[in-house]
């Protein structure tokens, strides 16, 4: 099927808008992309949102102009299935494999976009990209609760012994905080596993890829000042934080990407 320019522009539009207006903790099709790929980009980010007609259209032009690999597509809509399916995971293990459906793939097919598909990249993005799902996991617990959700490892709620109604009450027991701050902690490895990225990239994607990382590590830094106490404020990032988030990713040394944003 076929479609005139004026179609795909819309539905590229589209895109653009849905990325542009749901809050992430990190930038989506910014700016700092060149304008050619960040329609692109978006059509990939509105696709692993949310799959409509619209969409498609886009993103059969984003994979027709770039000959992005389709089973990473495939691999998002298992996530989607799976989220209809699973309501909780027994192991981190478990975990991890649901985030190698549901967020990997967008990083992989983001440097596919760019053509950097070394396989130590494709790696690094996915550490990212974990990180980032798991950050989003921690902030949203009283989120995903009322959802039917649960993606704190079963496992890990024994061994701290945080029961499933303190969960329910909202109730950051002392067991809750101290099995949160094991979660922030091994989240931030997995960020810092992919702390070499944008600096291999380099241009602009690496910049974009720098605020990304340091943006969801913000997050984790939100949750602990907070007390890990998710439950009475979601934490997020506001305006004020964009700034200085900026700043550091500007930095053109190691540490602009390795310091802490505390």
């Amino acid at each position: 099927m076929s479609f005139t320019p004026r179609t795909i522009d819309e539905s590229y539009a589209a895109c653009l808008t849905r990325a542009r207006e749901h809050y992430e903790n990190f930038p989506v099709a910014s700016l700092l992309l060149p304008k050619d790929k960040r329609r692109c980009v978006a059509a990939i980010y509105a696709f692993a949102r949310e799959a409509d007609d619209p969409i498609f259209i886009a993103l059969a032009d984003t994979i027709a102009r770039h000959q992005l690999p389709v089973q990473l597509l495939h691999d998002l809509i298992s996530a989607f299935e799976q989220d209809v399916r699973v309501s909780a995971y027994e192991t981190f293990a478990d975990v991890l494999a649901y985030c190698r459906l549901s967020a990997n793939p967008v990083g992989r097919l983001v440097l596919h976009l760019f053509g950097r598909t070394s396989p130590g990249l494709l790696e690094q993005s996915d550490a990212i990209c974990t990180a980032l799902q798991l950050t989003n996991f921690w902030q949203d617990v009283a989120v995903d609760r009322d959802k039917g959700r649960c993606y704190i490892p079963q496992e890990d709620m024994r061994q701290f012994g945080c029961t499933d109604a303190a969960i329910r009450e909202g109730a950051a027991t002392p067991a809750f905080v101290a099995m949160m701050r094991f979660e922030v902690e091994r989240t931030r490895a997995l960020f810092l596993r992919g702390s070499r990225l944008p600096l291999t990239v380099g241009g602009r994607l690496g910049f974009e890829l720098r605020l990304v990382r340091l943006g969801g590590m913000r997050v984790l830094d939100k949750i602990e000042r907070a007390g890990c106490d998710v439950f009475k404020r979601r934490p997020q990032l506001r305006a004020a934080d964009w700034g200085g988030l900026l700043m550091r990713a500007a930095l053109p040394s190691p540490a602009g990407a390795e310091a802490p944003t505390r």
